[in-house]
């Protein structure tokens, strides 16, 4: 019988160095894409796919993350008494639950796999699922709920997939396919951060996993891979070598990497266009700025 994945792994210890200046004083999942924050796509992503426990990896500076999930009771009064009941469900819709996030310290940056590792005690021997915010996937589906409908039916590890253009697959774990059967992909290998003429193919891994309690045992060895970090794919392509089955999981949506600035950047654009409250304005302000330009030229 499979078990129900119910916990998930915020990896949240890092310095988002290319975001400075802001993320000096401000953790760079607290930057906003309209008026959400990346780390509330991230949430209300795992509570579509039922997630019940949500652990952070944080690390010095990210007390912000622990107090924006906080009730803010003052605040909710304001609007209450002001009948700004939208705000109200906005604001009401950040909050947890008591008990339903926990947070545990990444003390040196190590590697995804560490900062995953640093969560063993809280997954014990449960199946688990890792979001990465950076990745922010827009999706008639939430891209977590998909993977979650296909891991029902196939168990094992699901990681998400997407195709890159080759000359970037130096910057992803890639997948070696052994068969296709519609989204879903089984794999025979999978590395960490190929050069493009090593690359077995450009199938790359994205930000969202399912994984089995296997894989955590795995990162317990603590085998240093790419860059000198203890990799998750490295500990995922593990299981393929004892004959656990590893699926890749065409996911349907967009993803943006708001871990650049550019994509950063688009995203913004594109939920900004997506809104009805906004689009016509917006929309109106870019034909303006791209006539300009041109114009310039």
């Amino acid at each position: 019988m499979k078990r129900k994945v119910t916990k998930a792994i915020f990896p949240v210890a890092g310095l988002g160095t290319r975001f400075l200046p802001a993320t000096k004083s401000i953790p760079k999942e607290i930057l906003t894409l309209v008026d959400r924050p990346l780390i509330q796509y991230a949430i209300d992503e795992a509570r579509a796919a039922g997630i019940k426990e949500f652990i952070f990896v944080t690390s010095r500076g990210k007390s912000a993350l622990e107090d924006y999930f906080d009730d803010a009771p003052e605040l909710e009064a304001s609007l209450r008494k002001k009948g700004k009941t939208e705000l109200l469900e906005a604001l009401q819709a950040t909050n947890m639950d008591s008990g339903a996030i926990a947070y545990v310290r990444q003390n040196r940056p190590l590697g995804l796999g560490h900062a995953v590792w640093c969560a063993r005690k809280l997954v014990a021997d449960e199946p688990f699922a890792v979001i990465l915010t950076d990745d922010v996937i827009a999706a008639d589906k939430p891209c977590l709920q998909q993977m979650m409908e296909a891991h029902a039916e196939t168990g094992g590890n699901v990681v998400a997939a997407m195709e890159v253009p080759t000359e970037k697959t130096s910057s992803y774990g890639i997948l070696d396919i052994e068969s296709e059967n519609g989204q879903m992909v089984k794999v025979r290998h999978m590395v960490e951060k190929p050069k493009a003429e090593e690359a077995p193919s450009n199938l790359a891994v994205i930000g969202r996993y399912i994984l089995t309690p296997e894989v955590m045992n795995n990162l317990n060895q603590k085998k240093e891979g790419a860059g000198g970090e203890i990799q998750l794919t490295d500990a995922i392509a593990e299981e393929l070598t004892k004959g656990n089955p590893v699926y890749g999981f065409r996911f349907r949506g967009q993803r943006y990497d708001c871990g650049s600035k550019a994509g950063f950047l688009q995203a913004t654009v594109a939920f900004g266009l997506a809104r009805p409250d906004l689009r016509d304005e917006f929309a109106g302000f870019l034909s303006d700025i791209m006539a300009m330009q041109k114009a310039a030229e």
